[in-house]
């Protein structure tokens, strides 16, 4: 039995999810992975089904109806592995934007200590590639943005590659988690900042999808823009 679980979300990830789940199962450190699938037309959590039989006991599968945000996903994910006995819960996309290779070292960051780790693109400069500087600088403003109006010395936070210790799914009350995109990944780090975890961040390499498309929109930044100032505000009213 693993300690650690990574939860992928996915939605018409057929061009990804076998590699994506291949990749994770061939780190040396036993990492097991619940694929969280919104019901993808293309058939991707029947991929996934297939690879059970050859993962047994490892590779899990939470089927929802539709498609209803990253953030709730996570959230049934969270809820998911929180009924089994995981020390360790881990973001990671399903479209290699994330690099299963840093697996470990989210991890032993934990192990070592920190209570939440953060796979980083803006740590140490700016790492991030096959984006286009407008994207970048989308990116980077928000997270500039969010350290100014949280005052949180996380330099990523919109950053969704992480660890995160169990102790710390177990403080929030993921039922009162609001948002769904950029800002989900905001809120949550924003709560368990305010509850006092330790918050460290790893600095990764993050790619751009080769493989399927883009789940980003107007709306969700639009959430993580007047979502951040939405939660501060409620901060200073809740103790």
């Amino acid at each position: 039995m693993s300690d650690a679980i990574v939860i992928i979300p996915t939605y018409n990830e057929i061009e990804n999810a076998e590699s994506i789940i291949r990749a994770v199962f061939s780190q040396k450190r036993d990492f097991h992975v619940l694929i969280v699938d919104d019901n993808s037309p293309d058939k991707t959590g029947e991929i996934v089904k297939g690879l059970q039989q050859e993962f047994k006991n490892q590779l899990f599968i939470l089927e929802r109806k539709e498609k209803s945000g990253l953030g709730t996903a996570y959230i049934s994910g969270f809820e998911w592995a929180l009924e089994k006995s995981y020390q360790y819960i881990f973001e990671m996309d399903a479209d290699f934007s994330h690099n299963p290779d840093d697996l470990p070292r989210l991890y032993n960051a934990c192990v070592a200590g920190a209570d939440i780790a953060v796979g980083s693109r803006y740590v140490k400069g700016i790492t991030v590639v096959n984006w286009p500087l407008s994207r970048i600088l989308l990116s980077y403003g928000a997270s500039r943005y969010v350290r100014l109006i949280t005052r949180m010395k996380v330099k990523d936070s919109t950053a969704g590659f992480i660890c995160y210790k169990r102790a710390v799914l177990e403080a929030i009350n993921l039922k009162k988690i609001k948002f769904v995109g950029y800002a989900f990944q905001i809120e949550m780090k924003f709560k368990a900042y305010k509850k006092g975890f330790k918050i460290e961040e790893i600095p990764v390499i993050f790619k751009d999808r080769t493989k399927g498309k883009s789940k980003m929109s107007g709306g969700i930044i639009t959430e993580a823009i007047f979502g951040v100032i939405s939660l501060k505000i409620k901060s200073l009213f809740s103790k």
